[in-house]
Parts: C-alpha cells; sequence; structure tokens
C-alpha cells in the first residue's frame, strides 16, 4: 500500500505499507517514510505521490512528483510540480528508495515551431477550451491565426496556446502580425497571475497582474510584424534582488532592435505564490481582433 502523506508542500512523503490480502491488515514499513525531502537541502523538494515502476534492466523505480524551488531561501517554484524518478531496492520485503537527485545539464534545448503542420503538436496547451475552436493553421499557411472575442489573459477563457516553462533559463519568442488587433505573448500561471507583452495600434505594452494589483509599462512601436520575448533569468548572489527565483524579462523587437519594457520579479509567477500546484505556460495569445503568429522559437537550460 502506496501512500502519500505530509501534505503537498514541504513536509510531503512517500510511505508504504504491506500484508497479506489486499484489504488488509497492513504492517507500516518501519522505515517510513520512504522518501522525503523535508528538512534537507535537496534540490528537489515536496517529493511524493509516487508510483512503482518496473525499469527495462529488471530493476525497481519511483516516479514521483516534485518541485525545483529556487531563490535566496529556496522558496519558489517557477515550474511547479514536475515528474521525477528515482531507483530503490528491495530489502527484507521493503523498497529502500535513493533520494531524487538531478541529473547533470546536457546543454540548451532548442525548439522551434513555423506551424506548417496540420494540427498543433501535443506540446501546446489551450485554457479550458480547444484552440481548435478559435484558431486555424491553414487560415495564413505557415502562421497560426488567433481569433479574440474580448477576453484577456484576466479571464478564465482567453484566446490562449501555450507550452510549458521546463528550465530555469528559458527565452520564449515569437513573431507577431497586429496589423487586424491586438496580441502577444504571456508567461501564465493562472487569470491573476501572468505576466504579457502584446503589440497592437501602433503601441508595445509589457503588463503585469498579480492578484488583484496590475501595472502596464507602454511605448510606441513602427508598424509591421514585431518580434516579442520573454526571457527567465535566474538571480544569484545576495540581498532582496535575489529573494526571487529568477527576473522576467519583456521585450519587443520590430526591426530596429530589442525594446526592453519591463523587468519583473519571478517570485510572484511561482506556485507558491499563487497558491498553484501547476507551473508556467508560456505562449500566444490575442486580446483583440485577429492576430497572427510564426516562427516560435523556445530555448531552455538548466
Amino acid at each position: 500500500l502506496l501512500i502519500a502523506e505530509g501534505g503537498t508542500e514541504r513536509g510531503h512523503a512517500v510511505s508504504i505499507a504491506r500484508g497479506a490480502r489486499p484489504d488488509g491488515p497492513f504492517e507500516g514499513c518501519p522505515a517510513n517514510p520512504v522518501l522525503s525531502a523535508r528538512s534537507t537541502a535537496r534540490p528537489v523538494q515536496n517529493t511524493g505521490h509516487a508510483d512503482l515502476v518496473r525499469t527495462p534492466d529488471g530493476g525497481w523505480a519511483l516516479f514521483l512528483l516534485g518541485m525545483r524551488p529556487g531563490g535566496l531561501t529556496r522558496a519558489f517554484s517557477p515550474m511547479g510540480r514536475e515528474t521525477f524518478s528515482t531507483a530503490l531496492e528491495w530489502v527484507d520485503g521493503w523498497p529502500v528508495v535513493q533520494p531524487v537527485e538531478l541529473t547533470p545539464a546536457t546543454g540548451p534545448v532548442v525548439r522551434h515551431d513555423d506551424f506548417t503542420g496540420a494540427e498543433l503538436g501535443p506540446e501546446w496547451l489551450s485554457i479550458r477550451t480547444p484552440a481548435a475552436d478559435w484558431s486555424s493553421l491553414t487560415e495564413r499557411p505557415g502562421h497560426l491565426v488567433v481569433h479574440a472575442d474580448g477576453s484577456a489573459m484576466d479571464d478564465p477563457r482567453p484566446r490562449f496556446v501555450g507550452r510549458r516553462q521546463q528550465h530555469r533559463s528559458a527565452v520564449f519568442a515569437v513573431r507577431v502580425d497586429s496589423t487586424g488587433g491586438v496580441g502577444g505573448l504571456s508567461l501564465r500561471i493562472d487569470e491573476r497571475h501572468h505576466y504579457d507583452i502584446e503589440v497592437g495600434a501602433g503601441i508595445a505594452r509589457a503588463r503585469a497582474r498579480v492578484g488583484g494589483l496590475c501595472q502596464t509599462w507602454e511605448q510606441p512601436i513602427a508598424p509591421g510584424p514585431v518580434t516579442v520575448q520573454i526571457k527567465t533569468e535566474p538571480v544569484s548572489g545576495m540581498g532582496l534582488d535575489a529573494l526571487g527565483p529568477d527576473l522576467v524579462r519583456l521585450s519587443a523587437d520590430s526591426g530596429t532592435g530589442p525594446v526592453e519594457l519591463a523587468v519583473l520579479d519571478g517570485r510572484y509567477v511561482s506556485a507558491e505564490t499563487s497558491a498553484s500546484f501547476t507551473g508556467r505556460v508560456v505562449g500566444m495569445y490575442a486580446a483583440e481582433g485577429t492576430v497572427a503568429f510564426d516562427r516560435f522559437g523556445y530555448r531552455g537550460e538548466d
């Protein structure tokens, strides 16, 4: 009987019991919890909700959830709960589980999407409504065309399609043709916690929504397609500036070079601040009219 205990935050743990019958009685493992990161400095915290699996070499492993907190006090997790695995062996009929460790970095991960396929790939997510209902890959070949309905990123059903941030250092960029509307990129936890960079009507606009607070920064921009970018940059060192896990940089480039509109503290779009189990999703949205996107790129590195 594999059990998740200790809540889902820093006290999370994995315990196990055994019995002769599926309906018990059960005997708890003397070493329970068999896995927990609580009261440790391990890089993966909140470990729990595990499942036993057989590995291809005939061994055993635990697949489980965990979080990678960052910042000076390691209090904020931009990617929320992620999936991890760790090895175990059986000793006297009980599992002895290895602590969850991170594998060495393998260099940057680079992904591009030119929107030339027949449908969006499985890495693309939409919020509560399917993207196929309000977007098209055939209306303008080589582009993702998104039709707005008046909702914005503050709404529970935005016209938004994005992919998860998977690395501590990440760059998301896309070219936006907002001739017929307003749209851009959003780094989103939920409708009350998101950072946006959008263009439309000759204006580039950065926006930060944190709970009931909202602030914007605007700058005129030349007409024509504009490349917007969201970059996450881990913070190191000491002092107040290092309390958050990273800085989030919002910029726009109309062809004369990138213009940075805002640099924001990443702690306000983390799982702990927003009380969310899930992590950041970054992607494209249309707030007004019809907006076309092309040349989406992602570069991530831990």
